[in-house]
């Protein structure tokens, strides 16, 4: 039996349990308003805050990955992950899927992007607060009172898809938002199954193609995203 897109794309999330291991991204006060900060030590910028549950699954997985390099058994890969929705159905609809090397540029080093994420948030494993990465750029393009030459293109068309104004000082989601990731082990199974086991690198780019095409004109990565849809 030949499987569609859509049905690869429904195994891949029973198989890896995201709808029961999803947590919410942002925090809110309940009314889909996220709540803000301040940071910064002299001049000081407003960024979108992370919900509990989201940093507590970052830190969970991330310990796996620094755990594994301390051990040099190499078992892992780094994280992947996914901001995403769900429709009318129930449905898991992705918004944006990337991942965190555990390796950095280096001859073996741990990835600065997952190393001290306990006491150091401004990176992050790519959703940190800081400009460059996911918090801080989005928080740039939704929140007032950050330097223009700050405000990525990128994160503008994030602010619209998520959020109900932008710029403002009180930032509503248009509907709830989740996040999943897992640490990710070399012989864990893939999205294509019949190439399994799958890298880190190699994953990404499956999911991202496989969800371009079933979901057309959801999902926010630039980079492996089918340009013509495939009709599944």
């Amino acid at each position: 039996m030949t499987m569609t897109a859509r049905s690869i794309w429904n195994n891949f999330c029973s198989a890896h349990q995201i709808t029961s291991n999803r947590v919410p991204l942002f925090a809110t006060d309940g009314d889909r308003n996220v709540i803000t900060k301040e940071i910064g030590s002299k001049t000081k910028r407003s960024i979108l805050v992370r919900h509990e549950k989201m940093e507590n699954l970052m830190l969970r997985e991330t310990d796996i990955l620094i755990r594994d390099w301390h051990s040099k058994s190499h078992e892992y890969d780094g994280l992947i992950y996914m901001m995403h929705r769900y429709d009318a159905d129930d449905q898991i609809v992705p918004l944006y899927i990337g991942k965190a090397e555990t390796f950095g540029r280096g001859d073996g080093n741990l990835s600065a992007n997952i190393a001290n994420l306990h006491r150091d948030k401004s990176k992050f494993a790519r959703w940190g607060d800081n400009y460059a990465y996911h918090v801080g750029d989005l928080s740039a393009a939704i929140l007032p009172g950050h330097q223009p030459q700050k405000i990525n293109p990128k994160y503008l068309e994030w602010g619209s898809r998520l959020f109900v104004a932008a710029p403002t000082d009180r930032p509503k989601l248009k509907q709830d938002i989740y996040f999943w990731a897992k640490a990710w082990r070399k012989s864990d199974i893939s999205i294509w199954q019949e190439l399994s086991p799958t890298r880190l690198a190699f994953l990404e780019y499956l999911l991202i193609g496989v969800a371009s095409t079933v979901f057309d004109g959801s999902l926010l990565n630039y980079e492996g995203r089918n340009r013509n849809r495939i009709r599944d």
